[in-house]
């Protein structure tokens, strides 16, 4: 079978009866173009076969409309959320994700290098293990926004980051007024900046009363670590909360509270952070820290929408509780 050569822009705007520019218009929404005349374009484009070719596109105004999105693992729910609602923002401006996976990739600098080769004009790092001076060395000629709450150090770039020192203090606050004195901490890896970030919020917020964490065990994010970690503290100690880095850690200390004969609330109190659907289960019912939905894609799109010429913005979230059981009785206001 012979394939058929297909039309060139420059044919579909002879046929059509009007200029390159229109068929570059009529394909990219552009309100310049009048939509009768966007109509009669996309109708002859389609009867002849015509497709436009983003790359050379690309080459021509010197934007390839593709955003990296540098992230961890999709497998943890927190980011793959995140990441959904970002998408969408996304290709709702006809814009187009490249997703780099980092966490478990043994070079994450030849992935990120492979990536730049396509010309990416913006960069989101959420990862955290990927530092930014990696980013900005290798995404030479992209915008980068950092979402990862590395310290900037006092470097001019696009930033949007979370400040959870009400939310948090609104937790201890209400776990104190239980009775409640003996707190232990389960982080995630030792090299995340938000882990960091979250325990410190704890600590502040502790110290208030007079009081801080009894002990810190060290997890990876995973459902199966908050299980394990918690199954060995709880066999040897018995504290009134147990805060844990996110939500599927939260949810894994949780049934291991649950196949020590332990109530959850009663016993011990637990708390998570991120938010993810799944803690919100009538099953799991964990009181968790997360940012209002949808406001970091929000900003992150915003950031991303902005000409190239645009000077560097930071932007900061506050975070809210959403309470769960597991913390027993909500509180009251």
């Amino acid at each position: 079978m012979i394939r058929r050569k297909g039309l060139t822009s420059v044919e579909l705007a002879k046929l059509a009866g009007v200029s390159s520019a229109t068929i570059s218009r009529a394909f990219s929404n552009d309100p310049r173009i009048k939509p009768e005349t966007r109509e009669r374009v996309l109708a002859l484009a389609a009867e002849h076969g015509f497709r436009p070719n983003a790359m050379a596109r690309s080459l021509n105004n010197s934007r390839s409309r593709l955003v990296a999105l540098v992230v961890n693992t999709v497998a943890n729910p927190a980011e793959a959320e995140g990441l959904d609602l970002l998408i969408h923002r996304l290709q709702e401006r006809e814009l187009m994700p490249l997703l780099l996976c980092c966490a478990n990739h043994e070079d994450r600098g030849h992935l990120m290098r492979i990536a730049s080769t396509y010309q990416v004009d913006h960069v989101v790092l959420y990862s955290d293990a990927v530092s930014v001076d990696d980013a900005l060395d290798i995404f030479r000629s992209a915008t980068l926004i950092v979402a990862s709450s590395e310290p900037l150090e006092g470097r001019a770039l696009f930033d949007v980051r979370l400040d959870a020192t009400a939310a948090t203090a609104q937790i201890v606050d209400h776990l104190v007024g239980q009775g409640r004195r003996h707190f232990v901490y389960l982080s995630g890896r030792a090299s995340s900046h938000i882990d960091k970030q979250r325990m410190r919020w704890f600590a502040d917020a502790l110290a208030r009363h007079g009081m801080a964490f009894e002990i810190v065990e060290h997890g990876d994010y995973s459902y199966e670590s908050g299980y394990k970690e918690a199954a060995l503290l709880l066999r040897r100690l018995r504290p009134d909360v147990l805060v844990c880095a996110n939500d599927l850690m939260a949810i894994g200390a949780k049934d291991a509270a649950a196949l020590l004969g332990l109530k959850v609330a009663d016993d011990v109190a637990i708390v998570g952070h991120d938010g993810v659907s799944l803690s919100n289960w009538d099953s799991h019912s964990i009181t968790t820290i997360l940012p209002p939905a949808g406001i970091v894609s929000d900003a992150l799109a915003q950031f991303i929408s902005l000409t190239p010429a645009s000077e560097p913005q930071q932007r900061v979230v506050d975070c809210m509780v959403r309470w769960g059981r597991s913390t027993g009785e909500f509180p009251r206001h």
